[in-house]
């Protein structure tokens, strides 16, 4: 199921780089969700031969269409926590370059699994949702027949929603690798964690 929530982050957050992308501020988060879904959906329809073939040529697709819907500082310094008090701007946005890396590389080759977008639902909004904080809830349908719950935290910037977190069943994307990452930082170093991840040297479980 872990596996299934990053994938599913790219899945859901892999529609930035297209003409409505340009209007995001002007789009609500389910609005967003819901765009994202159908056309990254479309795309690997209308290239999944293409991908099966060579599943690397999906991941600078996918980062070209995924960062644009994400706070990666944002989500940096949340899954860093108390270890990334003190870091520079510079430390800082090194460190959410290469946990994007880890995003992207790692789960793009989830995305040929999803074949419509009757597999994913869009759910009304429930609760209280502010510029702050704002959860869109969707629910995935599995092989077995049955669902998962997932949450994308969204909160409003300069230049519009950017998602920050996505929760599935409970489990966060932010919390999962804080839960490994941090305490790394905190003996080691952030420059140290930072060059080990993106050498590939530090092993994130899913």
């Amino acid at each position: 199921m872990r596996k299934l929530l990053y994938t599913l982050l790219v899945l859901i957050l892999s529609g930035g780089n297209f003409a409505w992308a340009q209007e995001a501020d002007q789009r609500d988060p389910q609005q967003i969700v819901g765009d994202a879904i159908t056309h990254t959906l479309a795309t690997l329809e209308e290239r999944r031969e293409e991908f099966a073939a060579d599943p690397a040529t999906l991941r600078p697709l996918v980062r070209e269409d995924l960062l644009p819907l994400l706070d990666l500082e944002y989500s940096a310094r949340l899954i860093l926590g108390k270890a990334g008090r003190g870091i520079s701007p510079e430390q800082l946005a090194a460190f959410a370059e290469a946990m994007s890396n880890v995003l992207v590389n790692r789960y793009s080759d989830g995305l040929l699994r999803f074949r419509s977008d009757e597999q994913v639902e869009v759910l009304p909004a429930k609760g209280k949702n502010t510029d702050k904080l704002t959860r869109v809830r969707t629910r995935i349908k599995l092989e077995n027949g049955g669902f998962a719950p997932v949450d994308y935290a969204f909160h409003k910037t300069d230049q519009g929603w950017k998602a920050f977190d996505v929760t599935v069943e409970g489990i966060s994307y932010v919390i999962t690798f804080r839960n490994q990452i941090s305490p790394r930082v905190q003996a080691d170093g952030i420059d140290k964690v930072t060059a080990d991840i993106t050498a590939g040297n530090l092993k994130i479980d899913e």
